[in-house]
């Protein structure tokens, strides 16, 4: 993938993930910190399966990567969702609004699949 179709994805991406809402999110520093650690490192696993491809490496060492960042996403996933669940949802909870249990619940129906 060119630079320009990788810019262009990630902006298609931003605008995507802020159609549906104006809220900002309150993930603690600490949190966040660790969050990006951890998605950088995906990055670069990311990047190397890209470059495994390129090298026609044998399929299966391929898919265990593939795998392997899978199950990373997947641990970035339930951190934030923690994070969510302890900030963003108690505090709207406080304030009354409701629609974010229904919320919520669609997004961890949507982590199940």
């Amino acid at each position: 993938m060119a630079q320009h179709d990788e810019v262009k994805l990630i902006e298609e991406l931003e605008d995507n993930c802020c159609e549906e809402s104006d809220l900002h999110g309150r993930v603690p520093d600490d949190v966040k910190e660790s969050l990006l650690k951890r998605m950088n490192r995906i990055e670069g696993q990311v990047r190397g399966i890209k470059g495994m491809i390129e090298r026609d490496v044998y399929c299966d060492d391929i898919l265990n990567q593939m795998s392997a960042v899978q199950s990373a996403l997947k641990a970035v996933s339930r951190l934030l969702l923690d994070s969510h669940m302890k900030t963003c949802v108690i505090e709207r909870l406080k304030e009354e609004d409701t629609e974010v249990v229904d919320e919520f619940l669609k997004t961890v129906s949507k982590l199940m699949k």
